[in-house]
């Protein structure tokens, strides 16, 4: 608790080290709000330090007190994300994945994959295109997002595998991974899935009853 209260301190610094009051910090939320609403009509690389103080009825100077850059602002939206997977694997560790209420988790599961993706779509939208150009920083915190979800994943298929209900050699860790990626991909792209046609209630069905063979190594009832 002290270490999370530490670290949540050092990134309401301020760039001269101090840390803002309350006016202050609701001038840093007005910012980063802004920065948001912004993604959502630009690309990140048009993005603009005096757009984003403009937004915010304020000046680039009083930007730059706060981030370094527009990276930086966007960084610290990103960041915010990793305290949305504490709710999904809450929701896998806490829910029965067995029989019927089982498939209910899977369900929830995958309802809260693609609720995560749509409030968050432009920040998640760069933190992909980030990673896949390499960006270490936005690289860390996809895996830090996603890793808890699998590492819970993983423990649930274990113990499964140790009622006998996977093959002995079923790696619980890759399947583990293997459902989270399907769920993030899914999530990210259902626009483009009901372009082809296909609709999200059915694709939102198919999933969980992958998801839940994979977890509990049957079919949903």
């Amino acid at each position: 608790m002290a270490r999370a209260k530490t670290a949540s301190l050092q990134r309401l610094r301020a760039s001269d080290g101090r840390v803002p009051g309350r006016r202050g910090r609701a001038t840093r939320e007005r910012l980063l709000s802004c920065t948001a609403d912004l993604l959502e009509k630009n690309s990140y690389r048009d993005l603009k330090v005096i757009d984003i103080a403009r937004c915010a009825g304020t000046s680039p100077a009083t930007f730059y007190q706060y981030f370094n850059d527009v990276e930086a602002a966007v960084l610290e939206l990103a960041r915010t994300l990793q305290e949305e997977g504490s709710v999904l694997v809450g929701l896998i560790r806490d829910s029965s994945w067995k029989g019927a209420r089982g498939y209910d988790t899977a369900l929830s599961l995958t309802d809260a994959f693609l609720d995560l993706w749509e409030r968050h779509r432009a920040i998640l939208r760069v933190v992909d295109l980030a990673t896949a150009e390499g960006d270490l920083h936005f690289q860390n915190i996809r895996t830090h997002l996603l890793n808890e979800v699998t590492l819970a994943l993983r423990d649930v298929i274990e113990g499964f595998r140790e009622q006998k209900r996977h093959p002995h050699d079923l790696d619980p860790m890759a399947q583990a991974a293997s459902l989270v990626s399907m769920l993030a991909h899914v999530a990210a792209h259902r626009y483009g899935f009901e372009f082809w046609g296909i609709r999200l209630d059915k694709m939102r069905e198919s999933v969980a009853r992958l998801l839940y063979w994979g977890v509990a190594g049957r079919a949903a009832p």
